[in-house]
């Protein structure tokens, strides 16, 4: 009896290729998840507008003093008094914007959010400068 030659194990190609195609899938899909822009649009910049703070939002300097429209003013509570802020459906209380200094500190930012909203705030709004470049 001759022994039967041993043949070559063969490598699992089929694994490889079911990987390769549901990777393939994916990024299909999510690369056609956001619809692209029109060809002719052409978006507004920004640049050069002089940005300012709305009107009715709570000003933090980076020393932590509050001001609302030019005036000091001495806490969270005493904002809240101020202004008639608007109470978004839903919401227990009015939303607050306030727009912080660059240079405050952040656990002050959150110390006063905190204060906004045990005076009865339901939301704070933070206002910030977003860069596209």
């Amino acid at each position: 009896m001759r022994a039967r030659p041993k043949r070559a194990a063969r490598e699992p190609t089929i694994a490889l290729i079911n990987i390769v195609f549901l990777m393939l899938v994916f990024f299909m899909v999510a690369g056609t998840l956001a619809a692209p822009l029109d060809g002719d649009l052409t978006l507004v910049q920004t640049r050069d507008l002089e940005g300012r703070a709305p009107p009715d939002a709570l000003v933090v300097h980076p020393d932590g003093r509050l001001s609302y429209r030019g005036d000091d003013v001495a806490s969270a509570a005493d904002y809240l008094d101020r202004t008639d802020a608007e109470t978004m459906p839903g919401d227990s209380g009015p939303s607050v914007r306030i727009v912080p200094d660059r240079d405050l500190d952040a656990s002050q930012l959150v110390r006063i959010a905190g204060e906004l909203r045990a005076a009865g705030a339901a939301r704070v709004l933070v206002v910030t400068e977003r860069g596209l470049e």
